[in-house]
């Protein structure tokens, strides 16, 4: 794994980001709440509404697979598609964040500043590791 250090970045960020979404699947509403969610997201997990931890287990499931590619090309062993999902991460992360910082001057309300901030400064770090380790491995995708 030599020589893609963003990658590893990216998997590990993505890991990290897995896991305290299963967090909030395991603890509920508090931890809902404390990372982020909508009130109306908090409201559910607190009734013990389905919603929450499906809409939850999907987001995990993404990041597991972002994490995977990254990693797999990092081993030098990409999978299928590495060429353009890498950059295809990294792009949608970019975005995300740009969109998060906009929300934050717009309608900061909606989540609270905060939130929007700091998710978005995340996914712009994840979303550059992504770029910068596709970058890096682009010639062995």
């Amino acid at each position: 794994m030599n020589g893609f250090p963003w990658l590893l970045v990216a998997v590990t960020g993505s890991a990290i980001a897995a896991l305290l979404h299963i967090g909030c699947i395991a603890f509920g509403a508090p931890w809902y709440e404390r990372f982020g969610a909508g009130r109306r997201v908090v409201q559910l997990a607190e009734a013990g509404h389905w919603w929450p931890p499906l809409m939850t287990t999907g987001i995990t499931a993404v990041l597991l697979v972002w994490a995977l590619y990254a990693l797999a090309a990092a081993r030098h062993a990409p999978m299928v598609g590495s060429h353009w999902v890498l950059p295809g991460i990294a792009a949608l992360l970019l975005l995300r964040a740009a969109m998060g910082f906009v929300l934050a001057v717009l309608r900061p309300g909606y989540n609270g500043k905060r939130f929007w901030v700091a998710s978005s400064l995340v996914c712009l770090g994840l979303g550059l590791a992504f770029a910068f380790g596709a970058a890096q491995t682009w010639q062995s995708l």
